[in-house]
């Protein structure tokens, strides 16, 4: 690197607090990786190193969990109150240093601080609600004849494996360990392998609030997130990524049925009726796509639009309209709305696609390959709109995770139906529509786990959410997610003969 890319480099590193070198942080302090291993976080915006970070590799994840077995009694044995305070002290916390938090992951995963505002309070309100639900960890007690007593109890697993993808860093860490921790569980956290300086410093943010071995991250790649899932000592894995390495977690899990929750991709429908307010809902969809809060790569994105051709050109009239008039830029600079791609394999992929558009005969509306204009560096992708797209096209089966967008058009409510059902995937459907008995049979028929109706992609807290098919197993963000970190156990009292009853 030269002396002016160093400069660079150190200023915003200045700027978003992050330090130049970074360990793992297991057992409530920093430590080397045993090997000496090293990655550079590269910041997307520039292309260049920010920081040094630690690599673990399989005998860091056994130390880190040898902490959390260690920890784990003390942790259980303090009751849900005391569990309780501490979580919603640590989202004090977080929420103290909110602004420090987006400024890092503007740099490190290139999302605009003005939208990481909003993946920090999301972590901050997980955090709170999971607090506020640990003490709805109760058993139930079952009739039986005679001087004897049956209950269920609930207990936690020990050690938790929670693996978080790179898109919204901060947000899927600090909401990741709320429901394990509530639960009683003790937890190693592994970070995207290219945006994991946000997860540390949480670790570090919960040092004076959580006791060491209670929080534990391990910074990596595949070695380190196979060992973890794989690891004897771990009964509990939950996972957020691709539905390929999903696919992996389960097959390794399963050798010692391991109990594991997935949530997974998706390529999911937005389906306009000719009824709906056109203007209403192509912003809403602008909204929907997530591009402000981590430049559409989003799970939830609805990426696959399915627009009645009545209303279909002044649809993406109105879309086209509503998303180049986002600032695409420097995601540390207030007022961008979009920022780059987080890493540069991904960048590639996603031109990839974008390539495969074209050659595939849609019509590129907007966006398209090379920077946007005024940007001569960085992993950037301007909003990208396809339209005439045809179901059997690549860009309306695969799911992109980028600013890319797919419109098809459709005349009959059956082969919209057809066509939002017809992919493996099914995280999330969102209609738009003004007949409430549409909406209701609609969202019946339509096979995702996550259903909105005039929706702009909003989650409240206590949804539950969770895919279908190969979009996940489980869901998370509810009462259901705090419960899957429990198992049940009976206990079967009867008085001893002769005893007293």
């Amino acid at each position: 690197m030269s002396m002016r890319h160093r400069e660079r480099a150190a200023v915003r590193r200045e700027r978003a607090g992050i330090r130049e070198r970074y360990g793992l942080h297991v057992g409530g302090r920093w430590i080397a990786a045993r090997d000496g291993s090293r990655s550079d976080s590269v910041d997307p915006t520039t292309e260049e190193a920010t920081a040094s970070v630690a690599v673990a590799s399989a005998a860091d994840v056994d130390g880190a969990v040898a902490a959390g077995i260690e920890a784990a009694p003390r942790w259980w044995a303090c009751g849900w109150q005391e569990r309780a305070s501490r979580i919603a002290a640590l989202a004090d916390l977080v929420a103290e240093h909110a602004g420090e938090l987006a400024r890092i992951d503007a740099v490190d995963a290139g999302i605009p601080v003005d939208g990481m505002a909003k993946d920090v309070a999301n972590g901050v309100n997980t955090l709170r609600y999971f607090a506020g639900l640990a003490g709805e960890l109760k058993g139930q007690t079952i009739e039986v004849p005679g001087p004897a007593l049956n209950m269920t109890l609930r207990e936690p697993f020990g050690v938790v494996g929670r693996i978080v993808p790179f898109n919204h860093p901060v947000q899927f860490a600090a909401s990741g360990i709320a429901a394990p921790l509530a639960a009683g569980n003790v937890v190693v956290l592994k970070p995207g392998e290219t945006t994991p300086i946000s997860a540390l410093r949480l670790a570090e943010l919960a040092e004076g609030v959580l006791p060491p071995g209670v929080l534990n991250v391990v910074t990596g790649g595949r070695e380190a997130g196979a060992a973890l899932v794989d690891h004897p000592a771990v009964g509990r894995i939950a996972f957020t990524g691709s539905v390929r390495s999903g696919q992996a977690v389960v097959r390794s899990a399963a050798e010692r049925l391991k109990t594991v929750t997935l949530e997974l991709g998706g390529k999911n429908p937005l389906v306009v009726f000719p009824d709906a307010d056109v203007e209403t809902a192509a912003r809403a969809a602008v909204t929907a796509m997530n591009f402000n809060r981590g430049q559409a790569q989003s799970c939830g994105s609805p990426s696959r639009m399915l627009i009645h051709e009545r209303i279909r050109r002044d649809f993406v009239d109105a879309f086209v309209a509503a998303a180049e008039a986002l600032t695409v830029g420097d995601p540390l600079d207030p007022g961008v709305a979009m920022g780059p791609l987080a890493f540069e394999s991904h960048y590639r992929r996603v031109l990839g696609y974008v390539d495969r558009g074209v050659s595939e005969g849609a019509r590129l509306v907007t966006g398209g390959p090379g920077r946007p204009t005024g940007l001569s560096r960085g992993y950037f992708v301007a909003p990208t709109v396809f339209d005439d797209v045809t179901p059997d096209m690549i860009i309306a089966r695969e799911e992109i995770f980028g600013p890319v967008v797919a419109v098809l058009g459709w005349t009959d409510e059956d082969e919209a139906l057809r066509i939002a059902n017809e992919l493996p995937l099914g995280l999330t459907a969102n209609l738009w529509t003004n007949d409430l008995g549409r909406a209701v049979s609609f969202g019946k028929q339509v096979q995702a786990g996550y259903v909105w109706v005039n929706g702009a992609g909003e989650r409240p807290l206590g949804a539950p959410f969770g895919g279908y098919k190969l979009s996940g197993l489980g869901s998370e963000n509810s009462l259901d997610e705090l419960l899957s970190f429990t198992r049940t156990k009976n206990l079967s009292l009867r008085a001893a003969p002769g005893g007293a009853a």
